[in-house]
């Protein structure tokens, strides 16, 4: 079976994956959730806005592809939601954690997968997150390929397939401006500060999501 995934369905299906290992006492997601997971700004690239009704759709998609669907056995009012990619691809944790991150932040180095996987999977090495990609681009269906390396760049970025191939796909790095260096470091900082706000007001939507099930 070839699988092909829009944007939305990407998204959908790694933010499922993502919420599953990192915050488990909230997962299988409901609707809203899963909406607020979809649309979250930080570890998100690009960053999106879905209503209801598109994730639904996504979903609907998903569970033609075997990829997700409504959890079985939830004991909620609440229908939830959960992937079901391990029975389709038997993936390692590391093989896991390393394509959702591709799925939610797009073309990645090593070094940056290393650094983004932290909370799903520790690599002990870069050269675990390389033999963990190789074994991706190896599979009999490939589910990764090696971008061209860029000119004025030193490492090569690895990109999923499970939206079709890809190509180009890396936008070239804006010049800085002379001087601008302390201002862009405070820009980071600002949007790290935020990135970290709109987790935590997540978090606590997941927290009363699971107090209202249990009441």
């Amino acid at each position: 079976m070839t699988i092909v995934l829009n944007a939305v369905e990407a998204r959908v299906l790694g933010a499922l994956i993502e919420k599953e290992i990192t915050t488990p006492d909230y997962y299988p997601l409901s609707l809203n959730a899963l909406v607020n997971a979809c649309n979250q700004k930080n570890n998100r690239d690009p960053v999106m806005t879905v209503d209801e009704s598109t994730v639904r759709t996504a979903l609907y998609n998903l569970q033609a592809k075997h990829l997700a669907g409504p959890a079985s056995g939830a004991d909620s009012r609440v229908t939830k939601y959960e992937h079901r990619i391990q029975e389709v691809f038997n993936f390692t944790r590391a093989e896991t954690a390393i394509i959702d991150v591709l799925l939610l932040r797009g073309p990645q180095t090593p070094g940056e997968l290393r650094g983004r996987t932290e909370r799903m999977y520790r690599f002990e090495e870069l050269s675990d997150v390389q033999s963990t990609l190789q074994r991706l681009m190896e599979r009999e269906a490939p589910l990764v390929k090696m971008l061209p390396r860029q000119s004025g760049t030193k490492e090569s970025r690895y990109a999923h397939l499970l939206s079709g191939d890809v190509e180009g796909y890396e936008a070239p790095a804006e010049p800085e401006a002379p001087g601008a260096s302390s201002d862009s470091r405070v820009a980071r900082l600002e949007r790290e500060v935020s990135e970290l706000r709109s987790e935590v007001a997540e978090l606590k939507q997941q927290l009363e999501e699971l107090r209202q099930s249990r009441a």
